[in-house]
């Protein structure tokens, strides 16, 4: 599979990406929401890993954008935080899953799985 792994956490995406990677997965990743819209235009992925706070354009924006191109793409998302009404607009969004960080690495794969059931 090609993932992309958005988050502006240089440390957390080099974790992400590497479990990922373990699983024979092509990751790419991406410092931005606009840097990983814009990897998403250049070769569409098969699932997107993204984060919920970054600076500039957050999630639930890129999640809107994401949607508007490719609507059935899983999208998991990474949070180590996020409030009851963010979280009604991922839902409403269609996410695919969210995950608290720090997250167990285990999680990063069974996320994936899950997004794989029809």
């Amino acid at each position: 599979m090609r993932i992309l792994v958005i988050d502006d956490e240089p440390l957390v995406a080099g974790v992400v990406a590497e479990a990922l990677r373990t699983e024979d997965n092509e990751v790419v990743v991406a410092r931005s929401g606009e840097e990983g819209l814009r990897a998403m235009e250049q070769t569409p992925p098969d699932a997107v890993f993204l984060d919920m706070m970054m600076p500039g354009m957050d999630g639930v924006e890129v999640l809107r954008r994401i949607r508007g191109t490719h609507p059935d793409l899983p999208v998991i998302i990474l949070t180590g935080w996020a409030s009851e009404s963010q979280l009604e607009d991922l839902r409403k969004l269609g996410v695919t899953d969210v995950i608290q960080k720090p997250v167990p690495l285990q999680n990063l794969t069974r996320a994936l799985a899950r997004s794989r059931q029809p």
